[in-house]
């Protein structure tokens, strides 16, 4: 059964609607791909409160996906922050300890953009580099669908919320998405 989320028009998952390293992680996850939903949307709604507000998502249905650096010395390390549409990661708190390193920052646009192969505004936690890890919040895992970036601005998945958990290299942390203030 389609899931309703506001007033979006959702389709069974389609490989065209999404970026090509979000159709090649769906490739290979069978299951995940059987349960994805795709919608194409005006590429000025990819942000999170546009879409929500055009379409009458409930903030708790969305799931934002961030690229931080973390660095300690000369090493530098990348991962994904996936929270709450209505929270913010705790970049500076629970992620720099959970990567164990120094400073923990939000990775420069251009370069989270060169390395996912993902556009700005549809960076999702489908499809990212191997190796990098992936910080769910659990408030993510325990919403019955989440609406997530497809790699694209034209077009958002809709996956179970579980199935984040799911993900190469995904690691489920309490308290990751904090109130926004």
């Amino acid at each position: 059964m389609t899931p309703t989320l506001g007033s979006l028009q959702l389709e069974p998952y389609s490989p065209d609607l999404v970026a090509p390293p979000v159709a090649a992680t769906l490739a290979s996850l069978p299951d995940l791909a059987a349960t994805a939903y795709v919608v194409g949307i005006d590429p000025s709604l990819a942000d999170t409160a546009a879409l929500n507000e055009e379409f009458g998502i409930d903030p708790d249905a969305g799931a934002n996906c961030v690229i931080v650096l973390g660095r300690r010395g000369a090493d530098q390390r990348p991962a994904a922050c996936v929270v709450l549409a209505s929270t913010r990661a705790d970049v500076n708190g629970l992620v720099r300890r959970t990567l164990d390193v120094r400073k923990c920052s939000f990775a420069p646009q251009d370069w989270a953009v060169g390395e996912t192969a993902m556009e700005h505004g549809g960076i999702t936690p489908v499809g990212l580099p191997a190796g990098w890890p992936i910080l769910v919040d659990r408030a993510v895992t325990q919403q019955p669908w989440v609406v997530v970036g497809s790699g694209l601005r034209r077009s958002k998945l809709v996956l179970p919320g579980g199935s984040l958990a799911g993900l190469p290299g995904a690691q489920v942390l309490n308290d990751l998405g904090l109130p926004t203030a």
